[in-house]
């Protein structure tokens, strides 16, 4: 069996703990910094189809970005073509989805899709063959709001066995390269806008503690020109994410679901930052941990009393779902459906579209 599964960093770690028990040559298709490197030893052969866009550089017209997403989809079709592949793999919402199933449609590969962010979905996902949710309950929602055929429950996140399963650095190491004793870690993902950076670090400022800044998604000298204190330290290049958040005193993240998943099983004491969409899984799943949910200029006076999240039925729930995916890769043809097509596709584009 061949399959190819294609991936930014949140979804790469929801595919490992599945494609390394699978009897199958695993073509991966990474998307972003750092994808390459964390996929590649389970994989028989890996390429780079794009980078994401991020924030804070030149910004692009429509014209542009569709031109990029094109030539990215012809990337992954000139990669694939002639390699009889037998599924291709999807997860999340970024534009490795949108890429990467418009491509199996052209090349008529089936394509079985892990759905976690629910309230936002990209809207190619309505082509699937196989879409994959954690609960009963946003089954039915996707379901009815989009007209979805094909939705089968895996009872969690796979994230979460990935997670569990981390070797983390020892965090007096940690402390020691960064010459802190305690910091704050603070993370700009996708949930924010760069609209939103220099009110956050204004709020950070005003907690007067030693702070380090990751940009992500962000340009850090774009990061950088919005700080004035001392204590905030804006990070450039590849961060190893999680042993940092173990180490801190805590996390501020304006970021969705993989790094609420990450907080949930490492046990780390968080401040979500609520971003602009009104309904997302991460804030589902940021509640049902204890994780503190806020706004932005409600940042500074939310750190008393944080709680540690209780993260073993995160991990749990992941290995069942985990179990459940390899038993629907391996009996596919069983568990396939129709495409839901293009009525469901208006459904989610009309959605997102207050995203935009």
């Amino acid at each position: 069996m061949r399959i190819v599964v294609i991936a930014e960093m949140a979804p790469a770690k929801a595919f490992i703990p599945i494609i390394k028990q699978l009897d199958a040559d695993i073509i991966g298709l990474t998307h972003g910094h750092g994808v390459k490197e964390l996929m590649g030893k389970y994989c028989t052969e890996v390429h780079s189809i794009g980078q994401s866009r991020g924030h804070g550089a030149q910004k692009r017209s429509n014209a542009k970005i569709a031109f990029l997403v094109g030539e990215d989809i012809w990337r992954v079709i000139r990669t694939l073509k002639g390699k009889n592949i037998d599924l291709l793999m999807t997860c999340g919402n970024a534009g490795d989805v949108r890429k990467g199933i418009s491509a199996s449609k052209i090349l008529r590969i089936p394509n079985l899709h892990i759905e976690q962010d629910i309230y936002n979905p990209i809207e190619m996902i309505a082509f699937s063959n196989l879409i994959t949710v954690p609960s009963e309950s946003y089954k039915e929602y996707i379901s009815n709001k989009y007209g979805l055929n094909n939705v089968h429950v895996i009872g969690g996140y796979p994230m979460a066995s990935y997670v569990n399963e981390m070797t983390i650095e020892n965090s007096e190491s940690v402390k020691a390269r960064y010459g802190l004793d305690k910091f704050v870690v603070l993370v700009f993902g996708g949930d924010v806008k760069a609209d939103d950076i220099p009110k956050i670090i204004n709020q950070v400022e005003l907690l007067d503690e030693d702070v380090l800044v990751v940009p992500f998604r962000f340009n850090a000298e774009y990061v950088k020109k919005f700080v004035s204190s001392p204590k905030l330290k804006v990070l450039d290049g590849y961060i190893e994410l999680p042993s940092l958040m173990k180490a801190a005193s805590y996390l501020i993240y304006g970021a969705g679901i993989g790094l609420t998943i990450e907080a949930g099983v490492l046990s780390v004491p968080s401040i979500k930052i609520a971003g602009f969409h009104k309904e997302h899984a991460s804030v589902d799943l940021a509640e049902e941990l204890d994780i503190k949910v806020t706004k932005i200029e409600d940042i500074s006076i939310s750190v008393d009393k944080l709680k540690v999240p209780k993260g073993d039925w995160l991990v749990k729930n992941g290995e069942k779902a985990v179990s459940n995916v390899i038993n629907m890769v391996n009996n596919f043809d069983e568990f396939k459906g129709r495409a839901s097509g293009v009525g469901s596709l208006k459904k989610i584009w009309n959605a997102r579209s207050e995203f935009r």
